[in-house]
């Protein structure tokens, strides 16, 4: 059973997505939340609909991977009448099929929502890779550099800590004997 409708904003979705297998994806239970129905109705429209959901699009955890999801959300223990099977994970394409398995207008606009956070998520990498590579390459075009800055300032050193000679005094000096 869901804990009730919780408000559909994309920073609420965001913190929903994981990366599991190299695929972003949402947990069932987020999904139903999401969408306002129990975690059971979800996954029994996804049952009725095996054909719509292709490895691609949806695929069950394994226990260690629930082990590890465990700690980022809050799943009761299974003695303590939680979850008796091991979750399924939708992709974008998985939540994108699900509008048409769960027909009602709160599914649509959880979709719209879920599609936006998808592609916000997607460019944010995309940005952060382009980041990445500008800095890769400055850094390759500084890594020498620190050798010939350390030369200069070594340089600099040594004209400043030139010792002094003693000046030598003009005019006569009267030795006493």
């Amino acid at each position: 059973m869901t804990k009730g409708k919780i408000p559909v904003t994309i920073q609420n979705i965001e913190q929903r997505i994981y990366i599991i297998r190299g695929r972003r994806v949402m947990v069932d239970s987020d999904l139903a939340e999401l969408y306002g129905v129990p975690t059971g109705r979800l996954n029994e429209a996804v049952r009725r609909n095996l054909e719509r959901f292709p490895p691609d699009f949806m695929f069950q955890l394994s226990s260690a991977e629930f082990r590890g999801l465990m700690s980022q959300f809050a799943i009761s223990n299974r003695g303590r009448g939680g979850r008796r099977k091991l979750p399924l994970v939708f992709t974008q394409e998985g939540v994108a099929m699900l509008s048409g398995v769960l027909r009602s207008s709160r599914a649509v606009k959880v979709n719209v929502a879920v599609m936006r956070s998808f592609v916000r998520l997607r460019e944010a990498v995309s940005i952060n890779r382009g980041f990445a590579a500008k800095l890769e390459r400055l850094e390759s075009r500084v890594a020498g550099h620190d050798e010939q800055i350390r030369s200069v300032f070594e340089a600099v050193r040594e004209l400043m800590s030139i010792p002094e000679t003693p000046k030598k005094s003009i005019g006569f000096t009267v030795e006493e004997k």
